[in-house]
C-alpha cells in the first residue's frame, strides 16, 4: 500500500458559479487536506479522503466571502468542514478516470462523479515523488442546502444552481516516518 497526501502549496480547489446568468464568478478554498492510498502505480484502485475548511472560501471579494461563510450559504461556524470520500475509481483510458464518491457540504451528503486526468508522476528537485491530476465536475448547490438566491428587477436570477468544479491536485508520496 502506498500513501500519498495532497501538497496544498501546489494544488487548487476551485469552482465557478454563473452570476446574473451572464458571467462566471470564480472562487477557491485555501485550506484543505487529502489522503490517498493505492496499491497500483496508475491509481485505478485508489481510496481517497478529502477535507476543506468551509471558512477558507476566497472569491477575491471580502464582503461576498463573508456572505458565503454565513447561514445563507456554507454556515461555516456550524458546518466547518466540506468532505469527500471516494467509493470507486474507474479507469476510462490511459490517463482518464471517473472518480465516484460522496461529497458532504453543510451536513448534506450526495454522490458525485468527477472527471480526472492523471498528468503524470515525477520526482521533484528535493527527491520527493509527486503525481499530478486535473479534476472537473459539477454539482447543484441547492442539493447541499446552499439555497440563497435573489431575482433581478427584470425577473432574472442572481446565481445559477449549477456549480462547476475545477481542481488541480499535486500529490506527494509519503515516505516512511511521515
Amino acid at each position: 500500500m502506498t500513501n500519498w497526501k495532497i501538497d496544498e502549496t501546489h494544488s487548487e480547489i476551485g469552482f465557478k458559479v454563473k452570476h446574473l446568468m451572464i458571467t462566471n464568478v470564480s472562487g477557491y478554498f485555501t485550506r484543505f487536506s487529502g489522503a490517498i492510498q493505492t496499491i497500483s502505480d496508475d491509481f485505478h484502485d485508489a481510496t481517497i479522503t478529502f477535507e476543506a475548511a468551509a471558512d477558507s472560501i476566497d472569491t477575491k471579494n471580502a464582503q461576498r466571502d463573508e456572505h458565503l461563510r454565513n447561514g445563507d450559504f456554507f454556515d461555516a461556524t456550524q458546518f466547518p468542514t466540506i468532505s469527500f470520500v471516494s467509493r470507486k475509481v474507474k479507469k476510462i483510458a490511459d490517463e482518464q478516470y471517473k472518480l465516484l464518491g460522496d461529497l458532504t457540504i453543510k451536513g448534506q451528503t450526495h454522490p458525485i462523479e468527477l472527471d480526472v486526468t492523471h498528468n503524470g508522476t515525477t520526482t521533484d528537485p528535493w527527491g520527493q515523488q509527486k503525481a499530478g491530476f486535473a479534476l472537473k465536475g459539477h454539482l447543484h448547490r441547492t442539493d447541499y442546502g446552499l439555497r440563497w438566491n435573489s431575482t433581478t428587477e427584470a425577473g432574472g436570477i442572481v446565481l445559477s444552481d449549477e456549480v462547476k468544479l475545477n481542481m488541480e491536485i499535486q500529490l506527494v508520496k509519503a515516505v516512511s516516518g511521515n
